[in-house]
């Protein structure tokens, strides 16, 4: 045993060394942070390192030897490494340990979701945030019970209403912490672009048109060259349609109706249906398309979202940051925020596409620049986007890696759905809600039964905080990790 603890003592060596390198070869990164956000840089830009290959093996040998197997490690990754080192004799100096502890980056994370969120009602559950609706700024009752009942943050939707409406639910969320001695955090999410069906051929009159399987729907601009009888959508956004070739994914609605680009002409392409999963089998006006295949040039900071911004410098606290795909879309919003007089709010940016994904490391090294701020998993779009059947692992990689970077999370979209709806959970949501209490805020949509919502999310929290932390899996390498070493 003796011979082979010294073989895993020396293959940890290695790792360690390789962490290391890892580190110094990245400096670039490091440089343009705040000295302050240096620990934890580093540690994201180590466990990326560890996660970029597979180490089932070694987890399998450190569970053999009843040593810590590095699967509950993200947060401090190198120290993790350097205390089961010890455990087999290895000698360091006190300058060669790495000060990203478990204590530190416990407190770390902690301290930035404070910061960007405000405190939970009880230390270590994470705080609930509410997403408003216009009808919530005339009824100061309800108001002051959501924040009785748990409410520590309230999301208002740029997307819908307007600043008056916006200024009255705000001005009645200050009453309520006046008159509660709660307080609540206001988040306003940025629109982002909004493509939508538009409707230009049949069914434009009605607003919606049927369709079923092997049917073929064109999407362009105009209806040039088209009869009224041809099912024809524009997609609301200029550009779009040039960037499609053949075999993309189109869904529309949530991905309800899918089809694939079957062919592609000057200004127009045709779509062939191949999955119709909503019983009415129908086209609606103003619905949610995506293109999941397709690399699309559109900014992530619309014309609108500018409007926007001066009201929510003034108003809000945090700003959520819609469809940002890359490190690049940060700096834009960045710069239009610098133009406005005053400081702004701090940042979340919303997960919800493949690009995004792919690029969370380098969008948390960008927001690391000025932090706090936060990551919110979108699940809505980002599930049609990168699939269904995915939805499981990327949610899961994505609290590993902003784990890792000390980042708070926000777990957003149909969280207690049925629930919110029907006023009577299904089993399966309740097991997601438990899932969702890993984050460190916990994202509702609004609808009839908010304060039954609250009340649950409460009681699944208080239940599993003390036999949960974020996951226990095996280390297979991580698709994200590989993108960042491998590019960087």
């Amino acid at each position: 045993m003796k011979a082979a603890l010294e073989k895993l003592n020396q293959e940890l060596g290695e790792l360690e060394e390789n962490l290391i390198q890892a580190t110094q070869h990245r400096q670039i990164y490091l440089k343009s942070l705040p000295k302050a956000q240096g620990v934890s840089a580093e540690n994201l830009i180590q466990y990326l390192y560890f996660r970029s290959e597979d180490r089932k093996v070694l987890q399998e040998q450190l569970h053999l030897y009843g040593l810590s197997a590095l699967s509950n490690s993200e947060n401090h990754i190198h120290r993790q490494i350097q205390t089961i080192r010890e455990r087999l004799g290895q000698a360091y100096e006190k300058d060669q340990l790495n000060p990203c502890t478990y204590t530190y980056s416990k407190e770390k994370i902690k301290e930035n979701s404070r910061l960007l969120f405000g405190k939970p009602d009880k230390a270590g559950l994470p705080v609930l945030m509410v997403t408003f609706d216009s009808a919530f700024a005339t009824d100061p009752d309800l108001i002051e019970n959501l924040l009785l009942h748990g409410m520590n943050v309230a999301r208002i939707n740029c997307a819908h209403d307007d600043e008056n409406v916006w200024k009255s639910m705000i001005d009645q969320i200050r009453k309520a912490e006046t008159k509660t001695g709660k307080s609540c955090k206001i988040h306003m999410d940025l629109a982002g672009p909004k493509i939508r069906t538009v409707l230009l051929g049949k069914g434009k009159k009605k607003g919606k048109v049927k369709v079923a399987v092997g049917d073929t729907i064109w999407l362009s601009e105009t209806m040039d060259h088209f009869t009224d009888e041809q099912i024809v959508l524009h997609p609301n956004e200029k550009g779009i349609i040039s960037s499609l070739a053949p075999g993309h994914r189109i869904l529309i609605d949530d991905g309800e109706i899918a089809g694939r680009v079957s062919e592609t002409g000057p200004g127009r392409a045709a779509v062939t249906i191949d999955r119709v999963s909503s019983k009415k089998g129908r086209i609606k006006s103003e619905k949610g398309i995506n293109f999941p295949d397709t690399g699309l040039d559109i900014p992530s900071l619309t014309a609108y979202d500018k409007t926007c911004l001066p009201f929510i410098c003034r108003h809000a606290d945090i700003l959520g940051y819609s469809f940002v795909k890359n490190p690049g879309d940060i700096q834009n919003l960045r710069e239009a925020l610098q133009r406005i007089d005053g400081p702004f709010p701090s940042l979340v940016y919303k997960i919800e596409t493949p690009d995004s994904v792919s690029n969370l490391p380098a969008l948390l090294l960008e927001g690391m620049k000025n932090p706090p701020f936060g990551i919110m998993i979108a699940r809505g779009d980002l599930a049609v986007e990168i699939g269904f059947e995915r939805m499981g692992e990327i949610q899961e990689e994505i609290l590993w890696i902003c784990e890792a970077a000390h980042v708070p999370v926000v777990w957003a979209t149909q969280v207690l759905e049925n629930l919110q709806k029907s006023g009577m959970p299904t089993r399966s949501e309740i097991t997601d809600a438990i899932q969702a209490s890993l984050a460190e805020c916990i994202m509702i949509n609004k609808g009839e039964h908010t304060i039954s919502v609250l009340e649950s999310l409460k009681e699944i929290m208080l239940r599993t905080s003390g036999s949960r932390n974020k996951k226990r899996f095996t280390l297979g390498s991580l698709s994200m990790a590989q993108t960042f070493i491998q590019s960087s």
